[in-house]
Order: C-alpha cells, then structure tokens, then sequence
C-alpha cells in the first residue's frame, strides 16, 4: 500500500472512523457497489449519483471521503466498460477527448469549492442536483419515449448523418470540429468537471445528452462515449481530491470496483430486456426519494 501511496502522491488509508473495520463493510462495500454498476449499465448515465448516499448514511462514510471513493469507483467502473465498447467500435474517441480534456480542467475547481464547502451544505447541494437529475429523467421519460428506451444501455449501430445543432458532420458522418463547436464542447465538459470534483458524480447525466444535442451523435454512441469521460475526468477528480489531503479509503473503494463491474455487466444485460420509459421513471423516483432523506436527515 505504500507504494500506491506514494504514486498516487497523497495520503490513503483503510477505512473512515465511521467503520468499525475493512471486514465489517465487505459485504455492504460489494453490494452496494454493484447496485452503482447496476444502475450505470440499465440507465447509461445518472446511476453514479446513487454512490455517495449510500457510503455516507449505508457505511457511515464522511462526506467529503464518500466524494473520493465514488470519483475513484465510478471512474474505475466506466473505464471497465468504456474498454469493452472501444474494442467494438462504440466509442467516438476524438470528441470524447475533447469533452474529457475540459472536464479534466473543470474537476480540480469542483474539488477545490467542495474542499470549502461545509458538508450539510454539501450534502443539501447533492440532494438538489439529484432533484435535478431526476426531473430530467422523468421529463425524458414521458416527453421522449423513443429517445429513453435508447438510454439503456443495450447499443447499437449509430447512423452516420445525424445532425446537432451546435456541431455538423460530413457525409461520412466524422465530427466538423468548428470553433462554435469546439467551445460548446468545452463548456459542457468543464460543468461536467466541475460537478464531478464537488459530488463525486460521473456526469454521465450531463455528458450524454450534451453529446446528443451539441454533436448529432446517437445516443447508443454518446453512451459509449461518455463512459470515456467520466473515467478520464474521474481520474483527474481522484488526484486532486488526493492532493487536497483528503483520505481515500483503497479497501471499500476497491470493494466499490469489484461489485460496480459485475453490477455494470448484469445491468447491460437487463437493460436489453426492459422497457426504457418505465425504468427511467423508476430511477427519477428513487433519486427523489433519496433527495429527501438526505434533506430530511441534514436539517432534521
């Protein structure tokens, strides 16, 4: 572990004083990472949001520590599932690094407003953000039924004259990369960055249909394509929360790796068999529902 430790540049250690040790958040650790797995392969973005409520009131992890366990599980599960989809063509590198570069530069500033940020603050902020995500969700759900069963995570071939309104691609369907276009890209992904440094979220619920809209891109592709994303901006969330000397427990984070990837793969699989608008309305529910515990359990 030392070693880790001195790569990574910052101090890591076992578990939050809310554990009582690594072996009595085993089983949780794994359960509830694959519940995060499960939620990102059915949806395809927004699952992530799910990980620090759950560290936080179900392993009685801090705040602050649940934000780096969840940057370094969710970025960790998406560069599982980012490889799979890159070796099937899935994934539209060029404009994920684009999007990714500035999202990069965005998760230092996220993780520098958290860091000062007090953490009921904090945690009511999440729950705003998850009213958020969840709204959107539902909004999908009922307004663009055709578009939410294409959300799950079961893709498919991409036509190659899709258009965006910020964005256009030649006949052979390879992003025109003007300066109008590169600049939204930008400001999309540094929101992206920023909202994963200071919650420890993906983004995949900003990155997908940002690519959708922005780029023409189909969104069985945007999926893909953002799960590039959130591993590269999870990385550069990782450091800096490692540089601001905030422990990172490696032993549940790795617990939260180990049950994200089975959870992701069984999501994928489900995904294929479910009825997209249904299931979206079932997750904008339960973030809803979570919201307000954690309202309810800050104030109260």
């Amino acid at each position: 572990m030392s070693a880790l430790s001195l790569l990574l540049g910052g101090p890591i250690l076992a578990v939050s004083s809310g554990l009582d040790g690594v072996g009595d958040a085993t089983l949780p650790g794994l359960l509830f990472g694959a519940l995060i797995g499960l939620s990102l392969g059915l949806t395809g973005g927004g699952g992530s949001i799910f990980a620090v409520p759950l560290l936080v009131y179900g392993l009685g992890v801090r705040p602050r520590e649940a934000i780096g366990v969840s940057l370094a599980a969710v970025g960790a599960t998406a560069l599982v599932g980012c490889l799979r989809r890159l070796a099937r063509g899935e994934v539209e590198i060029h404009t994920g690094l684009i999007f990714a570069v500035a999202g990069v530069l965005g998760a230092p500033a996220g993780a520098w407003l958290g860091g000062r940020t007090p953490e009921a603050v904090l945690l009511v902020l999440f729950a705003g953000l998850m009213v958020v995500v969840a709204g959107r969700l539902w909004a999908q759900a009922v307004g663009r039924p055709e578009e939410a069963r294409a959300m799950r995570a079961a893709l498919g071939p991409t036509p190659a004259d899709e258009r965006g309104p910020a964005c256009r691609r030649d006949p052979s369907g390879r992003l025109r990369l003007t300066s109008r276009c590169f600049a939204v890209l930008v400001v999309a992904g540094l929101a992206t960055g920023v909202l994963s440094g200071l919650f420890g979220v993906g983004g995949g619920f900003v990155i997908v249909p940002a690519l959708v809209l922005v780029t023409g891109m189909g969104v069985h592709r945007a999926v893909a394509t953002s799960l590039l994303v959130i591993a590269l901006v999870g990385v550069s969330g990782v450091a800096s929360h490692l540089a601001a000397g905030r422990p990172l427990p490696l032993d549940l984070t790795g617990l939260f790796v180990l049950g994200g990837v089975a959870g992701m793969e069984l999501g994928a699989r489900i995904g294929r068999r479910l009825g997209g608008p249904g299931l979206l309305k079932l997750f904008a529910a339960a973030m809803l529902a979570v919201a307000a515990y954690i309202v309810a359990k800050t104030l109260l």
